[in-house]
């Protein structure tokens, strides 16, 4: 199991890191006070509820929308979601979705794994675009996420999320093979997980 110190709760993006790159981002979203508003953990195992399937929902969609991003490991959890999110070279040219859940949660659905890119251990700037950043993916999704979740609930403009999200720049496989356990370890250790407001240690 990973660190949770070391690759959680990182929400100030490096200044001089151009996130447009190619390489893969570990990425963490929390709902708006940490509520518990996408299911519930039974048997060690999620079950989404009508909010988090509306959250699986649009996240399969991602290379639909945007094929310059892919998607690797991820969990829906009650009040988050981890994610492994590729920012690729190329576009992906394909109707299929490349998306991996969590292998114990509830309607885990197939996939086609990505490439893992290796990411330079150099200072990285580059040409910056904002609409292929992973921090313009994310407000995409969370947009949707609210979107379709507030006209459910007839609560327009209500937040659902927090303002802003957690990243880690994944390095080559030494992170990526413990992050994506990690990924998938995450609603077997739901208890003693540090977004659960009823937590146990």
């Amino acid at each position: 199991m990973i660190e949770k110190q070391h690759y959680r709760h990182r929400s100030i993006r490096l200044a001089e890191f151009d996130y447009s790159l190619p390489g893969a981002y570990f990425i963490t979203v929390v709902t708006h006070g940490r509520a518990c508003v996408f299911g519930e953990i039974g048997e060690n195992v999620m079950i989404l509820n009508e909010f988090g399937n509306i959250v699986k929902d649009e996240w399969q969609k991602t290379p639909l929308i945007r094929p310059t991003v892919g998607l690797g490991a991820f969990v829906v959890m009650p009040n988050h979601v981890h994610a492994i999110v590729h920012i690729l070279e190329e576009p992906i040219i394909s109707n299929i979705v490349t998306t991996h859940s969590a292998p114990n949660t509830v309607e885990a659905y197939s996939y086609t794994p990505l490439p893992r890119p290796n990411v330079s251990e150099t200072n990285n700037v580059g040409f910056y675009s904002p609409s292929r950043t992973v921090g313009a993916f994310v407000r995409g999704f969370k947009g949707s996420v609210t979107k379709r979740i507030n006209e459910l609930r007839a609560l327009p403009g209500a937040p659902v999320w927090q303002r802003n999200y957690y990243e880690h720049i994944i390095r080559p496989d030494e992170d990526y093979l413990r992050i994506e356990k990690y990924i998938y370890d995450n609603p077997l250790n739901w208890l003693k997980d540090e977004e659960n407001p009823f937590q146990t240690r």
